[in-house]
């Protein structure tokens, strides 16, 4: 856990938290408890959040302050969650969004 963002731009230095555990696509994750969800996700080297509705282009984190969508992700079932600013806890369950879908384009 190494690769980490050592200061957030709005959420300042982040105490490291205890690792949790969290499911990202299917697959089992650590990172630290707090954190920003994308946070974890690049430190697992997970870069594209979401694809976008129109052209199908993949996104991740551009703004990491919460103010941009590119981040956005399905969290415990509720899309459209920023994830650069989202809190990381034990057992979440984190998705990519292909538009305002868990399901890949080609299944919709």
């Amino acid at each position: 856990m190494a690769d980490r963002i050592a200061e957030h731009p709005i959420l300042g230095v982040q105490e490291k938290g205890k690792i949790v555990k969290f499911v990202f696509d299917g697959m089992q994750i650590e990172g630290y408890e707090g954190e920003p969800i994308a946070a974890a996700l690049k430190a697992a080297d997970v870069m594209v959040h979401r694809y976008t509705q129109k052209e199908h282009k993949p996104r991740g984190i551009f703004c990491a302050i919460g103010r941009c969508t590119d981040c956005v992700m399905i969290v415990d079932g509720v899309p459209n969650v920023r994830t650069c600013i989202t809190p990381l806890k034990e057992g979440m369950v984190v998705k990519t969004q292909f538009g305002v879908s868990e399901k890949p384009f080609d299944e919709q």
